[in-house]
C-alpha cells in the first residue's frame, strides 16, 4: 500500500500515523512546492512539484502516482481539493483511489457562504452572515448584530486576512483591507468564481469552541466522531485540545456528516453558546486539530486503510481518553 500526501506541508504528524499504520507493506510518498517543506523529511520518497494552479500540476501528481505505484492520494491543502476532484476519474481508472470528496461537497466545505446555506437547510446554528459591506452596516444599525465582528474571505485557507473590527470606522477599513488581501494572494484564483463577493461579514459567536473530526467510509456513511474542546489556537490551528464526552455534539458530528456524504474525515469547528451549537466551518480533509483525536485514541488512518483492502475495520479498538489535555510544540527536523 502506497500512500501520497499532496501539499504535505508541516503535517509529519498525519505521515508518521498512515507509516506505523501500513507497517512494512508500503510506502509514505510527499509531495510540495518547497523542498524544505517539513513534512518531506519523514516521507520516504519526497517530490517536489509546482504550486496547485500552475497548468503542468496535476500531470506532475498523475506522473509521480504513476512512477512509485501510489495506492492512495490524500491532499492536505482546502486550495488543492477543487483542483483535484474534478478529475477523480482519471485516477480511479488506473486503480488510484483519491480520498477527496465530491465536487458538490467540496463547494459546500470551500464557499464559507455555501456552508452557512447547508448549516440553514439543517436547520443548524450557523453565524449571521453577509456578503456586503451594506448589509452588515445595515444588520449593524437595526441591531441584528453587534460589534465586534468577523470579516473574512469567502473562499479562505488558514486564516488568511481574518479581521475583527470593533465599530464601523474599522468595519469599512477591514473590508478594505481583506478584499485587498484576497486579490493579491493565492486566495484571488479560488475567489475568481465570484470576485466581487469574495468577502464575507458575520456575526462573531463568543463561546466555547470545539473542533470535530467526522470520520466517512467510502460510501459516504458517517461512522465515527471525535468532539474536542480547543483550549488554544495558534496560526490559525487547534494548539491544544482535550477530547470531550458531549453526546449532543458528538450526535450533531454524525447528523453533518450524514447530510454532507463526504469521504475520509471532514474537520468541523463549532461553538457553544448559551447552551446552543453554531456551525462555522467545516474543511473535507485532516485538519491541523487531528492529532489530538489519535492522541485520544482513534486511529482513522488505520480504518482508511482497511477500506483500502476491502477489510471491515474494528472500531471496537479505537479508545475515548477523556479529559487529557495535549499541546502541540516546536521541534526541529532537517530538511
Amino acid at each position: 500500500m502506497n500512500v501520497l500526501f499532496t501539499c504535505a506541508g508541516r503535517r509529519n504528524y498525519l505521515l508518521e500515523y498512515f507509516k506505523e499504520a501500513i507497517g512494512g507493506s508500503g510506502k509514505i510518498i510527499a509531495a510540495d512546492m518547497s523542498p524544505t517543506a517539513p513534512a518531506m523529511a519523514v516521507a520516504d520518497v519526497a517530490r517536489v512539484v509546482s504550486d496547485v494552479y500552475a497548468e503542468e500540476y496535476l500531470d506532475q501528481i498523475f506522473q509521480i502516482c504513476f512512477e512509485e505505484k501510489v495506492d492512495l492520494v490524500i491532499s492536505l491543502n482546502d486550495l488543492e481539493l477543487p483542483v483535484l476532484s474534478p478529475h477523480r476519474q482519471r485516477f480511479e481508472e488506473v486503480g488510484i483511489r483519491l480520498l477527496i470528496s465530491e465536487q458538490a461537497v467540496i463547494d459546500i466545505c470551500f464557499d464559507k457562504f455555501r456552508t452557512v446555506q447547508f448549516c440553514e437547510e439543517l436547520n443548524m446554528g450557523t453565524p449571521r452572515t453577509y456578503l456586503s459591506l451594506e448589509e452588515a452596516k445595515k444588520a449593524l444599525e437595526s441591531g441584528e448584530i453587534s460589534f465586534p465582528i468577523v470579516v473574512k474571505p469567502r473562499w479562505g485557507s488558514a486564516s488568511i486576512g481574518l479581521e475583527f473590527p470593533a465599530d464601523m470606522e474599522e468595519l469599512e477599513l477591514a473590508y478594505r483591507l481583506v478584499t485587498l488581501r484576497v486579490s493579491r494572494s493565492i486566495l484571488s484564483e479560488a475567489s475568481k468564481e465570484d470576485a466581487e463577493r469574495s468577502v464575507l461579514i458575520q456575526e462573531m459567536i463568543h463561546g466555547t469552541e470545539y473542533g470535530l473530526d467526522i470520520l466517512n467510509d467510502f460510501s459516504g456513511k458517517t461512522v465515527q466522531v471525535y468532539v474536542k474542546e480547543k483550549l488554544a489556537m495558534r496560526a490559525g490551528e487547534t494548539d491544544k485540545s482535550v477530547l470531550r464526552d458531549k453526546p449532543e455534539l458528538e450526535a450533531l458530528g454524525f447528523r453533518v456528516g450524514q447530510a454532507l456524504g463526504h469521504i475520509g474525515n471532514v474537520d468541523c469547528d463549532m461553538f457553544e453558546k448559551d447552551g446552543k451549537y453554531y456551525l462555522l466551518e467545516l474543511n473535507p480533509r485532516f485538519g491541523g486539530g487531528y492529532p489530538f483525536s489519535q492522541m485520544s485514541g482513534a486511529n482513522y488512518p488505520a480504518a482508511i486503510l482497511a477500506w483500502m483492502e476491502n477489510r471491515e475495520f474494528d472500531f471496537s479498538t479505537f479508545q475515548r481518553n477523556y479529559d487529557q489535555a495535549f499541546a502541540k510544540c516546536d521541534t526541529l527536523i532537517r530538511v
